[in-house]
């Protein structure tokens, strides 16, 4: 596959990009080298490699849910702003009109 102008403009419309000419040159270089490299891959043999959609065979692999404690009401508060002793107080961020 050639890397043209036509191909990076085409590009650059799908994608509402716009180059200059000298970024277009850089643009066509790095294609270039991305096409090289990925022509390089064809040229291995994968006669009998299975095609992988994960890199390992451990699918949805999770763990357990634990009930833990948690910190009490009075360490969440102990550090904050300012508070009622039950929640949180905050500036109000809602205007009524």
């Amino acid at each position: 596959m050639e890397v043209n102008d036509a191909l990076v403009q085409n590009l650059a419309n799908l994608a509402r990009l716009q180059f200059n000419e000298q970024e277009k040159e850089i643009i066509k270089g790095d294609l270039q080298r991305m096409i090289h490299f990925v022509d390089k891959l064809n040229e291995l043999d994968t006669t009998g490699v299975e095609p992988l959609l994960h890199m390992t065979d451990a699918i949805n692999v999770l763990r357990e849910d634990e009930v833990k404690g948690s910190i009490s009401r009075e360490e969440a508060l102990k550090n904050a702003p300012d508070s009622d002793g039950t929640f949180f107080k905050v500036p109000k961020v809602i205007k009524k009109d």
